[in-house]
Formats: structure tokens, sequence, C-alpha cells
């Protein structure tokens, strides 16, 4: 028999912790209950440092804020905490206690128990201490290979999720404009099409994990004046619309993005944080954009302190408010007193605050963090006593398991471009030889990580601090790929410093090798740094220091030189171009990119990677990019040829592919229509190998002056020696349309190329086809891809 003991009635839930209501009728229920400081609150972040004690977080200084007073700010609330992992050095389980321990000091402080969103960096990995650093993103775009890419941001979104992250600022979508820019490294080229495809592949593997994907910089941050960082942006307004917007808008459209940051730079005087018409008016009423747009860190009281377009901070929140910005980052600056002070005197109204707050409270309930049952605890610490000592936890989650070094090298491994070869590679591991290793990233750790990886980004402020990483160096790397080898080595030169004293020891050890592998490149860095990474721009696209003259100094010595480059941007080589037996490109390939590098030498990989962005031939030819107009490729009237040694999408494999019968299904269709075509590709070399096909589009005739060239399509296939697949095509009249005179975007009747290329300078095959009908405008509904179709492979024959 049991008891019948009566029960006290459990008060109801406030509507904003009811699960069972809208996520719109929580949100208006909490906004209704708060008060105006309790709503900016949510408007702005803190940067903390997590504690390798596991106590709670510090408030970081920056010489750009001023001091934060955490105990005065938490009884209003707080939107968001900046980089708690990435700030300073912290074993990943202790930082993640000090991250659970605040959080459940932020919602306890507040009225209505609402935790914050922490945020992250993540561009080459979860910027944290002991993460895998994989390939920087100009490695992503050499490996056009988006599901690869999805998998990748997929699980570093998992293990930034499992300590307690919410939020990845990355990625980056801007294009490369001028490769002498410090940031190209985080880009992912010169190319929108390719840029925007690799990106929502990214997104989406971010947004999978529970990780809100931060889209950056919107828009136009790379095409600043000469390459110069947080320069000016002098573009017009079709160049904005057609190279520098598409890939932000493709993300917007299909990844499932919940974030978007706004850029530090002014376009045509008009800064990106104050341009309601960006942010607002195209981001949100045109492509319907939900989410939240948060400030590039210091961004908003830059529209005070290097813009001039607001005369006070108040003035510079109020405008950023009402151009659409949502949340301040990193710390509070102009979005706590002056944005009060603001609507207070009536410069901005209320409504403006609470359009804000709405969003950012949104994206808290869908995250969780207002529902009954939400824990500060993060699942990797999911049963873990939290109480303990913390010293009990270090070691208890591993962010570098072997998982993840294997994908990092997966991607690595599809991310290196061979650009030269003349038979020299690959090299056979079993043949005894004299390799002479010369050059400044020839035993250099940090050689194969950018600027935002963890080590490079923080872990050079920490020098006493372990990397937390095995990072296993070129010549580490070429002695376990090459055991017969015997292999000397030398710095030659230090990568950016004058000091020719070292050649002498390089030269005698290359004129006694049988061949030369020259570890050439880049340092990462920040702000001056380094050769390469924020604010590292480039005079001139010549190597840093006197690397050319090392590498002229080697191939003088008659001996075969493999030119090895680990760099964060192209760079024109001189007379490597037509000296060197060969030539290996990888852009900062992450903790596995030496092992990546050395099994494309050694054959045990074919490589497969493409350049996302052109090879310069000379050093001073900038800016260019592939995507030039006639009067941008060489002519008689100008003594400067921007040609590229290797143009986009160049790569080259050890085997050799035929591409036979092109077919059109028809070669006209209507501007609302779609061509169809098809080709053979087959494998007609020794080995199993990647083609890249690769689709341009050319519009010989338009109403304003339109690139010779751009890809509109791309698939990598994989083929056995001897194998071919058919490959069908479907072409869109939508991906032949360009933003007209009055600003529409226009699909114009008339001729079109269709060229399937191995590269932007080695198309193969070209279907002539003519567009039908009346002048079609466009808007953001348009089809954006072209649709590739193998068919199943053919039998094999030999080759």
């Amino acid at each position: 028999m049991t008891d019948n003991v009566a029960t006290e009635p459990q008060p109801p839930l406030p509507a904003w912790n009811d699960p069972s209501l809208g996520t719109p009728e929580r949100v208006d229920a909490l906004i209704r209950a708060m008060t105006l400081k309790e709503k900016v609150a949510q408007l702005f972040g803190v940067w903390v440092g997590a504690s390798d004690e596991g106590a709670e977080v510090a408030p970081h200084q920056h010489d750009m804020e001023e001091t934060v007073d955490l105990d005065a700010l938490l009884p209003d609330g707080l939107g968001q905490l900046t980089r708690p992992f990435g700030t300073v050095p912290v074993d990943p389980a202790v930082g993640a206690l000090s991250l659970l321990r605040t959080q459940r000091r932020i919602a306890a402080a507040n009225r209505f128990g609402i935790p914050a969103v922490a945020h992250e960096e993540c561009l080459a990995g979860f910027a944290a201490w002991g993460a895998t650093a994989y390939p920087v993103p100009l490695s992503w775009g050499a490996t056009f290979d988006p599901e690869l890419i999805r998998e990748m941001a997929a699980v570093i979104g998992g293990d930034m999720r499992a300590v307690g992250v919410h939020q990845g600022l990355a990625p980056v979508l801007d294009v490369v404009r001028d490769a002498r820019w410090g940031r190209v490294e985080e880009t992912i080229g010169e190319d929108p099409y390719l840029v925007g495809t690799l990106a929502t592949a990214y997104v989406r593997g971010l947004e999978s994990a529970g990780i809100v994907a931060t889209l950056k910089h919107f828009a136009g941050y790379s095409a600043s004046r000469a390459g110069r960082n947080l320069a000016p942006v002098g573009m017009g307004r079709r160049e904005l619309a057609d190279v520098i917007l598409p890939p932000f808008e493709m993300a917007v459209r299909e990844s499932g993005v919940r974030s978007v940051m706004h850029a530090y730079t002014d376009t045509d005087g008009v800064p990106s944080a104050a341009d309601d018409e960006l942010l607002t008016g195209l981001l949100r009423d045109t492509w319907g954009f939900t989410g939240t747009v948060v400030a590039d860190y210091f961004g908003i009281a830059f529209l005070k302190t290097l813009h001039g377009v607001a005369g006070t901070f108040g003035e510079a929140a109020a405008a950023a408010l009402a151009a659409g910005v949502d949340v301040e980052l990193p710390t509070v600056k102009t979005f706590g007193g002056p944005l009060l002070d603001a609507v207070e005197k009536g410069e901005l109204t209320e409504d403006l605050v609470d359009r804000a707050v709405r969003r950012v409270l949104t994206q808290k309930v869908e995250l969780g963090l207002l529902d009954p049952d939400w824990t500060p605890v993060p699942a990797a610490l999911a049963g873990v006593d939290t109480t303990a000592d913390p010293e009990t936890l270090r070691g208890a989650i591993v962010l570098d398991p072997a998982a993840n070094r294997e994908l990092a090298g997966k991607v690595a491994e599809r991310a290196v471009v061979l650009l030269r070869n003349d038979g020299t590679l690959p090299l056979d591991a079993g043949t005894p030889r004299r390799i002479a290793l010369i050059g400044p990233n020839a035993d250099t750790p940090k050689a194969v990580l950018g600027c935002y990886s963890f080590p490079v980004h923080v872990g050079g402020q920490h020098p006493d601090v372990p990397l937390g990483i095995d990072l296993p160096t070129l010549r580490d790397a070429l002695l376990a790929e090459f055991p017969s080898a015997e292999l000397m080595s030398a710095p030659g030169c230090g990568v950016d410093d004058p000091d020719t004293s070292g050649f002498a020891e390089a030269v005698a050890l290359a004129r006694g090798a049988d061949l030369v592998i020259a570890a050439l490149g880049d340092r990462a860095g920040l702000f001056g740094r380094g050769t390469s990474g924020e604010g590292c721009d480039a005079e001139s696209l010549a190597l840093p220091g006197v690397q050319q003259q090392l590498l002229d100094a080697l191939l003088d010595t008659g001996t075969p030189v493999v030119t090895t480059l680990l760099a964060g941007r192209p760079y024109a080589l001189g007379r490597a171009t037509g000296e060197s037996a060969a030539i290996v490109q990888a852009f900062f390939p992450g903790e596995a990119g030496t092992a990546a590098v050395a099994a494309v030498l050694s054959g045990r990989t074919n490589p497969s990677g493409r350049l996302p962005v052109s090879v310069p031939r000379h050093q001073g030819a900038q800016p260019s990019t592939y995507l030039a107009a006639r009067l941008g490729h060489a002519s008689e009237v100008s003594d400067i040829d921007p040609s590229p040694a290797y143009g986009f999408g160049h790569g080259l494999t050890y085997t050799t592919f035929e591409w036979t019968d092109l077919a059109v299904g028809n070669g006209t269709a209507a501007t609302d229509g779609a061509f169809e075509l098809a080709l053979t590709v087959r494998n007609t070399g020794p080995r199993a190998g990647t083609e890249l096909v690769q689709l341009y589009l050319h519009d010989p005739v338009a109403s304003v002056v339109q690139p010779v060239q751009r890809l509109i399509g791309y698939r990598r296939l994989e083929l056995a020696p001897g194998e071919s697949r058919r490959l069908h095509v479907t072409v869109p009249a939508d991906l032949a349309s360009f933003t007209g005179r009055d600003g529409t975007r226009r699909v114009e009747p008339g001729a079109l190329e269709l060229a399937f290329g191995a590269s932007s300078t080695d198309h193969r095959l070209t279907a002539r086809v003519t567009l039908t009908g009346p002048v079609r405008t466009l808007d953001h509904t348009r089809r954006l891809h072209a649709t590739f179709q193998a068919g199943s492979p053919a039998a094999r024959t030999t080759p």
C-alpha cells in the first residue's frame, strides 16, 4: 500500500523559461520584463581569460579598453564572454571548469538567470591550448573539396561545444584582391564561387555541431588599397556586388549561418559598422538573414577613433545600432554607458535596443540557455566532480586526439599543390641519396601554422609554456619519409632578416648533395611580428628577406632543387619557375603539414591540390587576380605584365588525364533556361589520381565590362589508371548574370563561352553557346550552382 503524500504545486515557469512556448513568445515576454540597462547588458561582451587554476575567468586587459568591473556589470546580465580559452594558455579541462564556474556566477547574478554566449576563434581549428591546428583557410581553398571542409568544421565545432563554447568567429569570406594583404592566409582564395562553396561547407559543419558560425568580414575588407590592413576601400558598386558579396549571399542562403561580423573598413567613405544599407537593407531585408550581427573587435569605437564619422562613443554606438550591429565585441566600450546615455538623451529610440536584444535572446533561447534544465556543465565534464581540486582534472580533456590529427593530415595532403615537376618527383623513399635540406623553414616547428593558430596567436606571448601539440618539422618528416637517405640541413638565412652569412654553408651542402630541398616561405605573426598574418602586409610579392638570393644561389650549384614553400600567400619565385626541378606549395598546412609535404615528395600521396590564388610571375605586378577584364591583362601599352607564373586552379599530379568527347545538348537556351553539357575524363597515366574539372564562363559582349573568365563550377574526379568517367553538367543561365548599369542583376541574350579547364590558364574543351530571349532581371533567389553528375566508371583500359 502506498501512502498518498500531498505535494506542493510547483509555481509556473516564467514564460521565457518555458520550452513549451514558441521562441518569439518567450523572447517577447522576457523583453517586456527587462529594464533598459538589462537589455543593453545583453548587447556586449567582456574579454576574459579562463583561469589555469580553475577559478572564475578574469577580465583580460588590452591597450584599447578600460578596466572592466564584473561585479558592477553582472547584476544586469552579460551578453557574451570573449575567448575564455583563446586568451592565455590554459589546460582544456581546467579551462572548462573555469568557464562553467563563471557561467554559474553570471546566471546567478542577474534576475532572469541568463548565462553568456562564449565565443572563440576557429580559423584554423579551435584556438585553444592543446587543440588541433588544422590547415589555414587558404589550404581549404586548395583542396576544392567542400565535403572534406564540412567534415573538418564539424569536428572543430564538436570540440568547442564540448567544453562550453557557443560561437565560432569563422569563416572568413573575403575574396583576395591583392596578395600583398597580410590576411591572405585567412581567406579561401581569389574566386568568389570557390570562397562561397568552401565557406558554406565550413559553416554547415560548425552549425551541425551546435556552434553559431560567424561570417566575416562583411564586406570589402580584403579590397583595401595597396593591400594595407584596414586601409580604405575604393571599389565600385558592381565590383562589390559581383566579387565581394556573392560568397556571403551563398552562405546566408544555403548554410544556416546564425551570425555575421561587420568589416573594419569603409567603402567609398561609408564604414561597414555604420552602413544600414549593407547590414539591414541587403543582409536582412533582401537576403532574409535573421541572426545576429556582431562587431569586429573594437569596430564600433573605430567609428569615432579611426573613421571620424562619430564625435563621441555614444554617437558611434547609436550609428552602429541603427545600422544593424547587435553585439559589441570584444568588450564593453560603446554599447554600455554611452549607448544608455544616447537613449536617455533621445539620440536613438529604445525600439532599436529592443530590435537588437530580440535577436540576441532569440539565439540564447535556440542554444537552450534559457531552458529550465540548462546547466553550465559542458559535455566534456559531464559526470565529473566539478567541486574537486582542479588539479585532478588536468589532462582529462584531449583536444588533439589521433582522429583529429588524421583528419588534419587528410586536409593537408589534399591541399599540397605541385606547381612544377621536371620528372624529379616523386622520390623513391627506398633509394639511398644525399639530400640537402636548406632554408629558414627546414627545422622550424611553427612554420606550418597561421597567425590565428593558438601557438602563434597567443603562445608566442608565453614562450615558457609548451606548444601543447606535436609539430614535426620538415626535417623530422623527411627523416621519417626517407629513412635510407642521408639528410644534411642548414637554414642558410632567416625568414626575413638580411643576413647572408649562412649562404656559404648552405651552398657547400647543396654541392655535395644529390638533391636540394629548399624550405622557404613565411613566419606567421600579428602586427609586424611575422611576414604573414594580420597587420603583416607586404611591400611586394618577393620572398621575404634574402630568401630569393638564397634560392638563386642553390640553383647556381647545378644540383637539382625542389623548391618547397610553407607560406601564407603566393610569392614570385624568379628563376625558380623555370629552373627548379620541382616546386611544391603548401599554405600553412597545420600540425600534420610537414608529413603531408613529405608524402607528396615521396609519391606516397599523389598531389591533388590546386591553386586558390594565382602565383605571380613578377614580384611587383600587384594588385592582380585572374578575375581581370581585358584591360587587366598584358598589353602593348604597359611594360608591366601581370600574367601569372601559375594561374588560379593550377596543380600537377603524378599521372595524366585526357579530356574528350565534349557534347552540347543544345547550343541555345533562353535567358531563363539552362545548357546541358557532357565530357569524358580518363586517367591515361600509370597510377590513381585526382583530376579537378573546372568550368569557366566568358561573356565576350556585355553591357558592362566583364572579367575575361570566371569560375562557375568544379568537380573533383578520382580515377584509377585507365578509368574514365562521363561527366554531365547542367549550367543555368542564371550563372551568366552580372550587375548592370542600373544596379540590378541581369542575364543578357548573346554568345557565351563555357570552358572546361584544368586551371584558369589551361582550358581543355570549350563550348560556344547562345542565350536567347529578352534581358532578364534576377534577384537573390537566383540559381547559384551548375550541377555535375558523374556516370559510373567506365571499364578500365590499359593506359
